[in-house]
C-alpha cells in the first residue's frame, strides 16, 4: 500500500495504555523482577566459576568445592526459573482479563450511535486479539527485556575485570547493531499496525456475511463474500510477511554481528595470550560471556518486536476505552419532581433537533405529547424520522436543541436507568440474547415467576409453541430452534412480562402472520388501557386502530389526528394509507403461519427512519 510507510507510529500515550494495565499487579512484577534479577546473577557467574576451575586444574588444586558451587547455582537457577514462569503466566492471564473486562465495561456503556458505526466483528478482534498481543508486551516481554539487560550489563562489567581491549571490540559491535535495529521498528511497528487493521476488518467482514448468510446464499453471493473476506486475510498476511522479514533482519544483524565479534575476540583474545597480556582461562571465560551476551541481544531485538506488537494493541484498546459513553444524568440523585405538566401527557417533545452525525438532522423542530394512556400511531415514508424518536426517548440519541420530557420533566434530569425501566422498547429486528427460553423472557425481570411468564408467552399465542419444546423454559435458543416470527413474540413476550407503563413498539410486528397479530393487538388494546402504547405503523390495522396519529416526513410533525381526520385532511397520509391497505391484503393473502410480511415502507439497510 502506497501510505503504508506513513501510518502513525505508535507513541508514548500507548506506553501509558500499556501501564495503566501492568501498574495494578506492580508488586507482583517486581518481584517478578527481584527473581529475575537473581537468577540472571545466578547464570553470570558461572563463567567466573568456569575460570576458577581451569586456574585450579592449571595448579593442580582441588575443584571439589568449584563444582559444588556451579552445581549449586544451576539448582538456583532451574527453581528461580520455574517460580518466575509461574509468576509470569498468572500475571500474564490477569492482565488479559482487566483488558477485557475494562473493553467489555465500555462497549455496553458505550452510546448506540458509536457502537452502530463500528462492526462487531471489528470490535470483538479487538477484544480477543488485541489483548493477547497486550498480554506478551505488558509481562512477558517486560521480563524478558528486563532480565536481558541485567544479563548484558553485568556480562559487560564482569568482561571488563577479565580484559578491556576485548571489552572495547565487544561495546563496539552492541553499538552498531543496536543502530541498524532501532532503524528497523518504526516499519515494523507500521507493519503489525496495518496488519492487526486488516484484521480487524476480516473479522468485520466475516461476521456480517455469516449473520446475513442466507441472503449470501440466496443472492449467489458466496464468491463475492468470498473474496471480500479473503482480501482482508491476504492484507493481513501480506503485513505479518512484512515485519516477519523486518523481524527477520534484526535477529539475522544480531547474529551475524555476534558471530563476527566471536570471531574478532577469538584473534584478539588468541594474540593477547600470546603476548602474556591475558591468561587462556581469562579467555576462555571472556568467549563464555560473549556467547551469552548473544542470547540476551537476541532477546532485546525479539521483545523490542513484541513491544511493537503490544503497543498497537494499545492503540486499538485505547480507541475502545475512549469512545463515549452514556450521560447517566441524575445518576444517584432523588427522582425529578414532575411539572405542572398536563396530567395526560407523559412524553412530550418541544421543538427537538437532533442529528446521528455530520450529515443532515435526523429531526428538525418536533413538538408532539404522547398521551399518558392510549395507542400513539407513528407513520412516515423512509428515513422521516421515526425510530430516531423512539431514540431519544430511550436517550440512546441526546437532543441537539430542544427537550425530550418525561412526566414534564426533561429527561437528563432522571437517572438513565429509571428512564430505561419505565419505558419498555421492542425494536424492529428483535434480537434474541444468548441463553434459554427464560433468559430471554425473564430480561428485564430477573425475578420473575414462573406464571408470569407463561403469561406473557400466552399475550402473544406463544406458550403452546413453548410447551413443545423439548425442555420448555430451559430450551436454549437458536434460529435452528424458533422461526424469525417466533422470535419477534419471544421478544414481544419479554415487554410484557410485566405490565409496561409506557410500550414502544418499532414496527414490532413484521414478521408476524394474521393470527398472532390479532394477539398482538388484543395486548396493545390491553396495555394501552393502562398506559401509553408507541408504535411505529406499518398495518393498516394498527393505523386504525390508533387514538391519536402522528405523520413524520423529512424529521418534521406534518399532521396529528385520528385516522378519520388525516384521511380528510392529509394527502400524505392518504397515500399512505393506500399502501398499508396493499400491504395488509398480501399479508392476508399469506398462508397462516408464514413468517414474513410485506412492509409498507421498505426501509433501507442503515441510516435512520
Amino acid at each position: 500500500m502506497a501510505d503504508q510507510d506513513t501510518a502513525p507510529a505508535p507513541g508514548r500515550s500507548n506506553l501509558r495504555v500499556l501501564w495503566s494495565f501492568v501498574q495494578p499487579h506492580r508488586w507482583t512484577l517486581l518481584v517478578a523482577f527481584v527473581i529475575t534479577a537473581i537468577a540472571t546473577g545466578a547464570s553470570l557467574a558461572t563463567p567466573l566459576a568456569t575460570k576458577w576451575v581451569l586456574d585450579a586444574l592449571a595448579r593442580s588444586a582441588p575443584i571439589g568445592s568449584t563444582i559444588w558451587i556451579l552445581v549449586g547455582l544451576l539448582a538456583l537457577g532451574a527453581v528461580l526459573g520455574f517460580v518466575r514462569a509461574v509468576m509470569l503466566g498468572r500475571l500474564a492471564e490477569q492482565i488479559v482479563l482487566d483488558a477485557r473486562s475494562s473493553m467489555v465495561r465500555r462497549l455496553l456503556q458505550a452510546t448506540v450511535g458509536e457502537l452502530s458505526r463500528r462492526s462487531p466483528g471489528e470490535v470483538v478482534t479487538r477484544v480477543t486479539s488485541d489483548t493477547v498481543l497486550l498480554r506478551e508486551a505488558a509481562a512477558t516481554t517486560a521480563l524478558e527485556f528486563f532480565g536481558a539487560v541485567i544479563m548484558i550489563v553485568g556480562s559487560l562489567a564482569l568482561m571488563a575485570t577479565l580484559d578491556w581491549v576485548l571489552l572495547l571490540v565487544t561495546l563496539l559491535t552492541i553499538v552498531v547493531i543496536a543502530v541498524l535495529v532501532l532503524s528497523l521498528m518504526r516499519p515494523l511497528g507500521v507493519a503489525q499496525h496495518r496488519a492487526q487493521e486488516a484484521l480487524g476488518r476480516l473479522g468485520g467482514a466475516l461476521e456480517g456475511a455469516l449473520r446475513a448468510i442466507r441472503t449470501v446464499k440466496a443472492s449467489r453471493a458466496e464468491t463475492f463474500e468470498r473474496e471480500r473476506i479473503l482480501t482482508e486475510a491476504r492484507e493481513s498476511a501480506a503485513q505479518r510477511v512484512r515485519a516477519v522479514r523486518i523481524e527477520s533482519a534484526t535477529w539475522s544483524i544480531a547474529g551475524a554481528g555476534f558471530h563476527a565479534a566471536i570471531l574478532i575476540i577469538l584473534t584478539v583474545g588468541a594474540w593477547r595470550v600470546s603476548a602474556g597480556s591475558l591468561t587462556v582461562s581469562g579467555l576462555v571465560a571472556f568467549l563464555l560471556y560473549a556467547f551469552w551476551l548473544v542470547d540476551p541481544v537476541t532477546k532485546v531485538t525479539q521483545t523490542a518486536s513484541l513491544l511493537q506488537q503490544g503497543l498497537v494493541a494499545a492503540a486499538r484498546i485505547r480507541e475502545i476505552d475512549e469512545l463515549p459513553v452514556e450521560r447517566a444524568d441524575g445518576a444517584g440523585a432523588p427522582p425529578p419532581i414532575p411539572t405542572a405538566a398536563e396530567a395526560g401527557t407523559v412524553l412530550s417533545f418541544r421543538d427537538v433537533r437532533a442529528r446521528y452525525g455530520p450529515g443532515p438532522r435526523a429531526l428538525n423542530g418536533v413538538t408532539v405529547d404522547i398521551a399518558r394512556r392510549g395507542h400513539t400511531a407513528v407513520v412516515g415514508p423512509s428515513g422521516a424520522g421515526k425510530t430516531t424518536m423512539m431514540s431519544l426517548m430511550l436517550r440512546f440519541l441526546e437532543p441537539e436543541s430542544g427537550e425530550v420530557l418525561l412526566d414534564g420533566v426533561p429527561l437528563s434530569r432522571y437517572p438513565l436507568a429509571e428512564v430505561r425501566r419505565r419505558i419498555v422498547y421492542v425494536e424492529q429486528d428483535t434480537p434474541l440474547v444468548p441463553g434459554t427460553l427464560r433468559e430471554n423472557l425473564a430480561y428485564r425481570h430477573p425475578e420473575a415467576t414462573d406464571d408470569e411468564l407463561w403469561a406473557a408467552l400466552r399475550a402473544v399465542r406463544m406458550d403452546d409453541r413453548a410447551r413443545q419444546l423439548e425442555q420448555g423454559l430451559e430450551t436454549p435458543l437458536s434460529d435452528t430452534v424458533v422461526s424469525g416470527g417466533e422470535r419477534q413474540r419471544i421478544a414481544l413476550a419479554r415487554a410484557l412480562v410485566r405490565e409496561p407503563e409506557i410500550l414502544l413498539l418499532d414496527e414490532a410486528t413484521a414478521q408476524l402472520d394474521g393470527l398472532t397479530e390479532t394477539a398482538i393487538h388484543d395486548a396493545i388494546m390491553r396495555v394501552s388501557r393502562t398506559g401509553a402504547v408507541v408504535t411505529i405503523a406499518h398495518r393498516l390495522s394498527t393505523v386504525v386502530d390508533a387514538d391519536r396519529i402522528v405523520v413524520v416526513e423529512r424529521g418534521t410533525c406534518r399532521a396529528m389526528g385520528t385516522h378519520d381526520e388525516l384521511l380528510r385532511s392529509d394527502d400524505l397520509y392518504r397515500d399512505l394509507v393506500a399502501a398499508l391497505r396493499i400491504a395488509t391484503i398480501t399479508a392476508a393473502e399469506a398462508p397462516v403461519g408464514a413468517t414474513d410480511a410485506v412492509t409498507a415502507v421498505p426501509q433501507p439497510a442503515g441510516g435512520h427512519r
